[in-house]
């Protein structure tokens, strides 16, 4: 029962990152370009992958080692270009920044 307890926090800890990141992205607060953007998707695909481990789900370890590996590549590219946290997003086709 402990185990499962701590298998379900690991699972919500991991979601609850990948959602914020991407809920700040769509609310224009980080750019897709930002570090914090990336790490907060890097750590909570790492938290699913432990997850997935767990539960022995290959699919969905699959799924979150490539996420994890985007946003590992990601956190070099910004930390070599220099991109802030904090950084205003850039305009993408069909969006335009606030």
């Amino acid at each position: 029962m402990k185990m499962e307890l701590i298998a379900t926090a690991i699972g919500f800890s991991g979601m609850i990152l990948v959602l914020l990141a991407f809920l700040m992205n769509q609310a224009r607060k980080w750019s897709a370009d930002s570090i914090l953007y990336d790490a907060t998707n890097a750590v909570g695909s790492l938290l699913l992958i432990a997850y997935a481990v767990l539960l022995k789900s290959y699919p969905f370890l699959i799924l979150n080692a490539i996420w994890a590996a985007i946003s590992a590549r990601d956190i070099f590219i910004d930390i070599k270009n220099g991109n802030a946290a904090n950084e205003k997003p850039k305009a993408r086709i069909g969006h335009k920044v606030r």
